[in-house]
């Protein structure tokens, strides 16, 4: 068992507590790290000889966005750069704040000048800017009059101008590793100052790795966890915290794993469900529903983009997954949650096993960029309807070739193009699934036409 003893001088009875010093502050808050070897993980920016870390070292700052997940650091770096180069800092939070609070930013950066003293401008949630917001920064970092560093756990490439993007450097910061948020955790049951470790807490290896796996790379969020354990906890009449797998349990039940609708956590764990069903894994297909289901996304969502993995990656192969995905959709509307899931979860996987083919939907694309250069081409007029009389006298319909009047139901040599257009050959079946007996069906079609364009030509 993890145990931190209470070390204490004085007699039982003998305590004093001053309470007017007591920290009301969380304890993610407490233990802000305050120096770079005070930060776990990122080594890949903070290790040493890395760039980011000899720049911060020499004092040499420079204006940066910080992209990562939540409770990776990005505020704490920010704040350790200001403070390494003994730079004024200014937070601005881009939920609450605007162009006023910018305006008001940039005159304390200039008055900070008169005393030659640099400001860095730390911008929170910087993707939640409107260009002209982000534009306001744009000359006080060119003139070096502030240095900007901004955070998101947005990809900037979508969400920050590239006015701004071009004058600073991009830093992605990653999820922590259990072992790193276990650290985490071990630091704040140590540390007497600012941590728990002025009280007695028995709490034992594993329960440490459950808190780190529940936080799901998120310091911040380990540490929230671990202090309502302990606030929520019994004591014994030792004054000893006594820490249970099942108390733990109870407080993580509730916590979501990453996923932000609209946000990149949605769009990379989507994507990462229609390659899988398209590489024919039906496993990590499954993995990676379930992520999403686990993380609040709607089942509409999911159940809409399966029906188009049906489209787009099986087709013609396997017509019958087309409607194994609509019923899937058809089964959530009706049951709802979580009995309707189990139906998407059937359809992802019967899309992940099926013959795949995308030949459908690149004779799709083919045809719209074909109909987007090649202008309004009129329909041939053996092709339209001729209704009315007038039509019949204008030889609407004249010469059309009744296909079930012909040998095979196939009029041989046929043109169903515009006039001025050659004949395509969009869809190209691939050798799997169904699609095989289709493109047998399909060349022996084409032989008949060549062999009518052959008796054409002799006549």
């Amino acid at each position: 068992m993890r145990q931190n003893s209470l070390i204490d001088d004085d007699e039982p009875g003998d305590i004093d507590q001053d309470f007017s010093s007591f920290d009301t502050r969380p304890l993610a808050d407490r233990l802000r790290p305050e120096s770079l070897t005070d930060i776990f993980g990122q080594h890949h920016l903070l290790g040493e000889g890395k760039p980011l870390r000899q720049a911060i070292e020499e004092e040499k700052l420079h204006s940066m966005v910080l992209w990562g997940p939540p409770g990776t650091g990005k505020t704490t770096l920010a704040r350790i750069i200001a403070n390494q180069s003994d730079a004024q800092f200014l937070s601005i939070s881009a939920v609450l704040d605007g162009v006023k609070e910018i305006r008001r930013a940039v005159e304390q950066a200039q008055q900070a000048l008169t005393l030659l003293k640099s400001t860095v401008v730390f911008v929170d949630e910087v993707h939640r800017f409107n260009k002209a917001q982000q534009d306001a920064f744009l000359p006080h970092v060119e003139s070096g009059l502030i240095f900007f560093i901004g955070a998101t756990t947005e990809n900037p490439s979508f969400e920050l101008n590239n006015a701004l993007l071009s004058r600073t450097r991009t830093y992605v910061l990653k999820s922590l590793s259990v072992e790193e948020i276990q650290a985490v955790i071990q630091r704040a049951l140590d540390d007497r100052e600012n941590g728990l470790g002025h009280q007695d807490i028995d709490i034992s290896d594993e329960q440490v790795t459950q808190l780190a796996r529940a936080a799901d790379g998120d310091a911040r969020r380990a540490l929230n966890l671990l202090e309502v354990v302990i606030d929520i906890c019994p004591v014994d009449d030792q004054g000893r915290h006594l820490v249970s797998a099942e108390m733990i349990a109870d407080v993580v039940s509730g916590t979501l794993r990453r996923f932000d609708k609209g946000g990149d956590a949605f769009y990379d764990q989507i994507s990462a469900l229609h390659k899988s069903v398209r590489g024919s894994s039906p496993d990590g297909a499954l993995y990676w529903l379930t992520r999403m289901l686990d993380g609040g996304c709607d089942p509409l969502y999911i159940a809409r983009r399966v029906v188009r993995m049906a489209s787009e990656d099986i087709g013609n192969a396997d017509p019958r997954a087309l409607r194994v995905a609509l019923d899937a959709w058809e089964t959530y509307e009706r049951l709802g949650s979580p009995e309707g899931e189990l139906a998407i979860a059937q359809a992802v996987s019967y899309l992940a096993c099926a013959p795949k083919s995308n030949a459908v939907y690149m004779a799709y694309k083919a045809a719209r960029q074909d109909v987007k250069t090649s202008g309004s081409e009129p329909v041939p007029v053996h092709l339209c309807n001729a209704p009315t009389k007038l039509m019949k006298e204008l030889g609407y319909g004249r010469d059309y070739r009744y296909a079930h009047d012909e040998a095979e139901a196939y009029a041989a040599g046929e043109h169903y193009f515009p006039d001025d257009m050659e004949a395509r050959n969009y869809y190209q079946p691939v050798n799997r699934g169904l699609e095989i007996k289709i493109g047998e069906k399909l060349r022996h079609l084409r032989e008949l036409d060549a062999q009518s364009h052959q008796n054409n030509d002799k006549d």
